[in-house]
């Protein structure tokens, strides 16, 4: 640590501070470094000196920093270690490293020294997505949790390690087309029930899976395969391990001391102090280092609104108002905004992602404007009413037509991602096909149509695994996802005949589509890439719209929510040049009816729906349709 550093950590402004603090191999040992400010003496203890106190003591870094530091001899990469920590009023604490890049796998809770050397061969990736716009380009994600995306049964239910993982996924999220992973949180957390987001390791990844380079290895493979990588990453709040980070030093130093401020009364944990300059320090830092380090593509910043709102989960009296009297986080707004800033400034081509759950304004806008300064936001208004609307029986859909709909009246406002992530699938919610009305072949249907409708959507879209090929039951971290349903049954004649088969049939043709037409992708948030051609046929529950690109080439999206077929359905539209179908969800290869559409379809002088001109096609039950001008 040089003064420079610590006049910038003071300053909030060292977004590079897992190089100054933590352990690092070095010729000859490891030098340790930590901030402790109100500890009166900080010692490591590890395998290496019987885990004895006092034994390897630190030295206050010569000013007021907090920062206690040392070189200990023949300490190397693999050791073991955590901080003796004393503090003033006489207890004595055994804490693990926050900065440390690896850990022991839980529930052990020791620290390790590591080296994080790698040589990367994602060059072609890397200069590709530097001179990328993804708000131009597709963006399909498809989201894991790594530990249950597949297991070996065969060795005890293990998970998969990193190493055995990259393959597969690769190979996997290659062959159905989506463009990039989202990874439940990778970084170390205690509980495992937890997915990751109560987490303490905020620089290493989980031991569970495999070392660092292990993790790297995972990444670089798909980078090398095409495919982005987007982690999550959740700095609104942390477990109370007692190990981790709370009451670090004797004090509350992460976290705030006033329990309004620090415990989130819904998850029982910590909230960062985000008023402290050497927090934001920290959890920047932590950031950069997934995208500079790892090598990630964006992160998905969790539980946004949490952040935002003061009396978030909190009842009356349990909170306490900012220095204007109001309900929102000044330093988590400042927070935020130096956050996005400090990460787009570095790395052209990432993406930062907020799951934030509120009407909170500008989320995706920046800061000079008065916004955020995310790049996208989760837009989970849509989600809910979309799933509101479809779980109800067909026969009723009529009579909630604006659940369908509403969504088009702010998809503009925000950058938006359509997600029909993790959080839809378990805590009894059941399966997305488990939710769906009626019979079997109506189930598949309406899944079909879900992800018909969320891929013709504007906004970026996201799936979590499972969803791709209509698991039954819903997802659960501790055994593989139902692989199982894709394999051919023995009275099977073709391939069609399996509905989970032709769900994932259904989802990989969505996926090219997405990245072949410009019009699914280019606008996704401009007001001029889409334009309603009938939102009002709440009788048929039929829903007909145009996707546009920069060119002002066009589809055209019929979509029927009903499980009857309507034959001559007439749609307006504009000019003179006939249409033709270019994915139908209907099709038996899918698992549909068969309910087509074949040659050209003639745009005749019939005027429907304020427009001159009009065809006539065969609208599919629980159908969608896409059309293309010839």
């Amino acid at each position: 640590m040089t003064g420079y550093d610590t006049h910038i950590l003071r300053q909030g402004r060292h977004f590079q501070l897992q190089d100054k603090l933590g352990a690092h191999p070095v010729p000859g040992g490891t030098q340790f470094a930590v901030w402790a400010p109100n500890a009166s003496a900080v010692s490591v203890i590890g395998d290496f000196n019987d885990w004895k106190p006092g034994a390897h003591p630190l030295s206050p870094h010569g000013d007021d920093s907090g920062i206690w530091e040392g070189l200990i001899p023949d300490v190397g990469a693999g050791r073991l270690y955590k901080y003796h920590i004393e503090a003033r009023n006489g207890r004595e604490f055994q804490k693990a490293d926050p900065f440390a890049f690896s850990c022991e796998e839980p529930p052990r809770t020791a620290s390790r020294v590591w080296n994080l050397a790698y040589e990367w061969n994602d060059n072609e990736w890397m200069e590709r997505r530097r001179l990328s716009n993804p708000h131009a380009s597709p963006m399909t994600m498809y989201e894991v949790h790594l530990g249950s995306w597949r297991r070996k049964p065969e060795e005890g239910n293990r998970s998969l390690c990193y190493r055995e993982l990259a393959p597969l996924l690769a190979d996997y999220v290659a062959d159905m087309g989506f463009t990039h992973v989202e990874l439940l949180p990778v970084m170390e957390h205690p509980f495992y029930g937890s997915w990751g987001y109560q987490t303490l390791g905020y620089f290493a990844p989980t031991r569970r899976y495999g070392d660092p380079q292990d993790l790297m290895f995972l990444i670089d493979t798909l980078h090398q395969r095409g495919i982005g990588v987007i982690l999550d990453w959740a700095p609104s709040h942390f477990p109370d391990d007692g190990y981790g980070l709370i009451r670090f030093d004797g004090t509350a130093l992460y976290e705030h001391d006033d329990p309004r401020q620090g415990r989130h009364p819904e998850w029982n944990s910590c909230v960062f102090n985000l008023g402290r300059n050497e927090v934001r320090s920290f959890l920047i830092s932590s950031a950069r280092f997934w995208l500079d380090r790892y090598h990630a593509d964006g992160l998905r910043v969790d539980a946004v609104a949490s952040m935002l709102y003061l009396d978030y989960g909190r009842k009356p009296g349990e909170w306490q108002p900012n220095r204007y009297g109001g309900r929102e986080n000044l330093e988590a707004i400042d927070f935020l905004r130096t956050l996005n800033a400090a990460c787009y400034h570095t790395r052209p081509g990432i993406v930062m992602v907020a799951e934030e759950s509120t009407a909170w304004p500008l989320v995706t806008r920046p800061d000079y404007t008065g916004g955020l300064g995310f790049g996208m936001k989760w837009k989970l208004g849509w989600m809910h009413d979309t799933l509101s609307y479809l779980t109800r029986d067909p026969v009723y859909r009529k009579y909630h037509h604006d659940e369908l709909t509403f969504s088009m009246w702010y998809a503009f406002y925000e950058n938006f991602v359509l997600p029909l992530s993790h959080d839809e699938v378990v805590y009894g919610k059941r399966s997305l096909l488990g939710r769906m009305p009626g019979d079997d072949w109506q189930k598949f249907a309406t899944l079909r149509l879900l992800f018909g409708y969320q891929y013709t959507h504007p906004g970026k879209k996201l799936i979590f695994s499972g969803g791709e090929f209509g698991q039954w039951r819903e997802w659960n971290h501790d055994s593989s996802l139902d692989w199982h349903l894709l394999a051919p049954k023995a009275n099977d004649q073709e391939p069609t005949t399996n509905y989970h088969r032709g769900v994932q049939a259904w989802v990989r043709e969505l996926n090219r589509l997405c990245r072949q037409e410009g019009a699914l992708y280019e606008q996704d948030f401009e007001p001029a890439g889409f334009e309603w051609v009938d939102v009002n046929d709440r009788d048929n529950s039929v829903i007909s719209f145009v996707r546009r690109d920069s060119t002002g080439e066009e589809l055209l999206i019929i979509l029927n929510f009903t499980p009857v077929p309507r034959p001559g359905y007439r749609v307006g539209v504009r000019g003179e040049r006939s249409w033709t179908e270019v994915l139908n969800s209907d099709s038996r290869t899918f698992g549909g009816s068969g309910v087509m559409n074949s040659g050209a379809l003639t745009a005749q002088a019939v005027p429907v729906h304020g427009r001159e001109r009009s065809i006539e096609l065969a609208l599919p039950p629980l159908g969608m349709v896409a059309l293309k001008q010839t």
